[in-house]
């Protein structure tokens, strides 16, 4: 009898514990179309349910291993049907965004939410961004894997897109526009992204053909917005090249909630790995903080905050470069004195009200404030010499110069300082009335920025000082003797001191309908800039600009998933203080506005692979640009011409699929074609600086099939050369030298010790939600990047010889992450 009792009940708890296993978890977080959270929304699957909590969270268990119907319901917001089918044990974040108009049914849930493929938004992943290896890892490492997205410089938080230089990119935190240091020299002081990964909830990309919403920049928008916690909780991060620690907390009657976040960072594990040997040590450190309190359901207010201070000194000894070829080897030695100390501090603060008049209309009062010191101080004094390499194997000098071509010298002195204050204050407007949604915007700026300039460089070669290029007469020592005096190579000093007013405001209409029988989503909007400068020595000017653009998208009801998608417009860039300043330092307050006519054709294709979603993105545009501001690139270092002498072109092709390729993960493929060409004073069209004609990329997520705790991730990009590799003085028309292409690959390695489906109640695992080692390969394949040429003259044959300025070798770095 016991015997029985022992055998049914042990068949009923293996029932019961079969039958619990067979469950999978559904959790995020719901939102509005305002990016607030949206409570007491009912979740229900059959005779089960479950509802969000104050701050729109909800986890919701349902069965595995096939189709769940799960309906998200609330008063206020239209229903939400979506069909999950997840295997047992797995957690699936889904974070819906409820409308006021329009009812959502999804058959199949995808990575990209809906609504941003019709406004041609790309949507990255959190946990993407904090996994995957870089030298500079964040939100910006994972855009270069994006087709038409570049940067040749892994020390660098830049990029261009489409064509586009690095100051044409807009970047957004929680609706709020946020800027970059103004005066940076080289990709070895880049500092922090002013993103920090850990508090992101969402990131939204728009490589072009942007809504009316998005300020007057040419190429693209960053739209982030950071976490809004439910729950105590401390996430960190630990590396050899430095840490981060954030903290989320929710007070008890959930009007509250904080999350705070501080960053360092070392780069000298990266630095020191490069072909010049120095005493460098550049360090960054921020502190973020993102508060929000509900005074009542319909006022929220909250606090955006960033504090950053970024130091750089730099003591350079020797550098050796070993070029040419195998018949012909020549090496470079420099053997340096002096120093380098730059310092950039940050301070960024905004608030934010946000009124909920009712269910249809939205109100917002944002201000902000931002304000940078920045000291460029330097006085190096480099030493060269140029030579024939010993190749005779077995030789003890092998390797060493034996025979010199060149030698000279090189004297650089800067004392280059900035104090900019930026102030803003915007309305905003959200109404809904029926199909139709309308939003506006009225907000003032005003940017007061002191400036001052002191470069000058000294070159000298086999004992001749050289003077700048292209001046009358040419100094041709030592074949021809000169009596002119003797000038710097370069030379700048300059003071400003300049302000400059602005207004915006825009007004954007949207509706989604249909058509026969295909959905169909219309926008159309304007935007109206109005800028003055004025300033000590500057004549004051005033200049206005308008901004209509437009988008439509067509859903057909076809078999397959694909939608369509068309935007146009007109894009201005009024001059921000960087590009009204040229070549020696001098404002020139009649710098009109860039103007760029894009057009942008898109197509989603969605489809299932291997019983797995995927989908397929293409985009072809195409840029006519006028009132262009020519420029050139040194290191990441933007000069303008500051004269709208130019007149440009850009047009490509963008591909991406991404998908499961492993079940679970997402990973992708991207491949980009641009060309994009200027016209200078009417001389022809010739490549810009930013013409890269091909890209490559691809990111790959997978794990250990024996050891599935094992994850591995891996970043692949290759792009092809830009111009560059001339000399910075050079005339563009005469030099066309391109870069060689850039390839790099970064692994990542870790080992998942806790997270949701490892758990422990007891030792020294049981305080952890997740903890993770593992180690990093950066440029995996030793690649042999470059950013610039170093020119050196051969005083014999007066040859000139580009020395490659190399980027980074292959780094190891450890790295653990932990959640409490």
């Amino acid at each position: 009898m016991k015997t029985k009792l022992l055998l049914t009940s042990f068949i009923f708890f293996f029932i019961i514990t079969v039958s619990y296993s067979q469950t999978a978890t559904i959790k995020g977080v719901i939102l509005d179309e305002n990016n607030q959270p949206v409570e007491k929304v009912n979740i229900k699957t059959g005779n089960r349910g479950t509802v969000t909590n104050t701050n729109g969270f909800y986890i919701f268990e349902i069965e595995a291993n096939r189709d769940v119907v799960v309906e998200f319901t609330h008063l206020s917001h239209k229903k939400i049907v979506s069909t999950f089918h997840l295997k047992s044990g797995e957690e699936y974040e889904f974070n819906p965004v409820m409308s006021t108009s329009i009812e959502q049914i999804a058959t199949v849930v995808v990575t990209n939410n809906r609504r941003k493929d019709v406004e041609g938004i790309i949507t990255l992943k959190p946990e993407t961004i904090r996994k995957i290896p870089g030298a500079n890892a964040g939100v910006e490492n994972l855009l270069l894997t994006l087709p038409g997205v570049s940067n040749n410089n892994e020390l660098s938080t830049q990029y261009s897109v489409r064509g586009g230089n690095y100051d044409e990119n807009l970047v957004y935190v929680n609706g709020i526009e946020v800027y970059r240091p103004f005066l940076i020299r080289s990709g070895q002081q880049e500092g922090l992204s002013f993103v920090n990964t850990n508090l992101v909830q969402n990131v939204d990309f728009s490589a072009g053909g942007f809504q009316a919403k998005y300020g007057d920049k040419l190429s693209s928008v960053l739209d982030i917005t950071y976490k809004t916690p439910y729950q105590f909780e401390i996430n960190a991060d630990l590396s050899l090249l430095g840490g981060s620690l954030s903290v989320e907390t929710i007070s008890e009657d959930s009007k509250f909630t904080s999350i705070t976040g501080i960053r360092y960072r070392d780069n000298s594990l990266l630095v020191n790995a490069k072909e010049t040997e120095t005493n460098f040590n550049p360090t960054f450190a921020d502190a973020q903080a993102f508060f929000t309190y509900k005074f009542t359901n319909k006022f929220h207010l909250s606090f955006l905050g960033n504090a950053s201070i970024n130091k750089y000194n730099y003591e350079p000894q020797t550098r050796q470069t070993n070029f040419g070829t195998l018949s012909d080897p020549i090496a470079l030695l420099v053997f340096y004195e002096g120093q380098e100390k730059d310092q950039y501090q940050t301070y960024f603060g905004a608030f934010k009200g946000t009124y909920y008049a009712n269910d249809n209309l939205t109100l917002k009062l944002i201000t902000s404030t931002y304000h940078t010191t920045e000291e460029e101080h330097f006085d190096i004094l480099a030493q060269y010499r140029l030579g024939e390499v010993n190749t005779n194997i077995g030789d003890e000098n092998l390797g060493e110069v034996e025979f010199s071509e060149g030698i000279g010298s090189q004297l650089n002195h800067g004392r280059n300082d900035l104090d900019a204050l930026i102030t803003n204050i915007e309305h905003k407007g959200d109404l809904n009335i029926e199909d139709h949604r309308i939003e506006w915007s009225v907000k003032y700026t005003n940017e007061d920025i002191r400036d001052r300039l002191i470069e000058w460089e000294v070159i000298d070669s086999a004992g001749f000082s050289i003077r700048p290029p292209r001046t009358i007469p040419v100094n041709e020592q030592p074949y021809v003797p000169y009596n002119g005096p003797l000038e710097a190579f370069q030379n700048v000093r300059t003071t400003n001191n300049t302000q400059i007013n602005r207004l915006q405001a825009y007004v954007q209409w949207s509706k989604r309908t249909t058509l026969g029988t295909s959905d169909v989503w219309y926008n159309a909007g304007v935007r109206a800039h109005n800028w003055g400068v004025k300033g000590t020595g500057i004549t004051s000017t005033n200049q206005t600009v308008f901004s209509p653009r437009a988008q439509f998208t067509i859903k057909p009801d076809w078999e397959k998933d694909m939608l369509f998608r068309v935007a146009t417009g007109l894009y201005y860039q009024p001059p921000f203080y960087r590009e009204l300043r040229d070549a020696t330092g001098t404002v020139l307050p009649n710098v009109k506005a860039q103007r760029s006519f894009h057009v942008v054709l898109g197509n989603d294709y969605s489809f299932k692979m291997w019983d797995r979603p995927f989908k397929l993105t293409t985009e072809a545009y195409y840029k006519d640009l006028t009132n262009v501001n020519p420029y050139t690139i040194e290191n990441v270092r933007i000069r303008y011409r500051a004269n709208n002498n130019a007149k440009a072109y850009a047009y490509g092709l963008d591909m991406r699929l991404n998908g499961e390729f492993v079940p679970g993960t997402e990973s992708w493929f991207s491949f980009g074609y641009l060309k994009t060409e200027e016209n200078i004073d009417n001389r022809g069209y010739i490549a810009r600086p930013t013409d890269q004609r091909l890209k490559i990329a691809a990111l790959f997520q997978d794990y250990v099939p024996n050891v599935p705790s094992m994850k591995i991730y891996l970043n692949l990009v290759y792009n092809t050369g830009v111009p560059g590799g001339s000399p910075s003085y050079a005339d563009p028309y005469e030099y066309q030298n391109r870069l060689p292409d850039y390839k790099r690959a970064d692994l990542g390695l870790q080992y998942v010790l806790v997270d949701n489906k490892k758990q422990f109640n007891r030792g020294w695992k049981k305080p952890f939600k997740e903890l993770s080692f593992g180690f990093e390969i950066y440029n995996m394949f030793d690649a042999q990047n470059s950013i610039t040429n170093t020119w050196v003259r051969d005083v014999y044959s007066k040859r000139q010889y580009a020395i490659p300025n190399y980027l980074t070798p292959r780094v190891f770095n450890v790295r653990t992450t932990m959640k409490f």
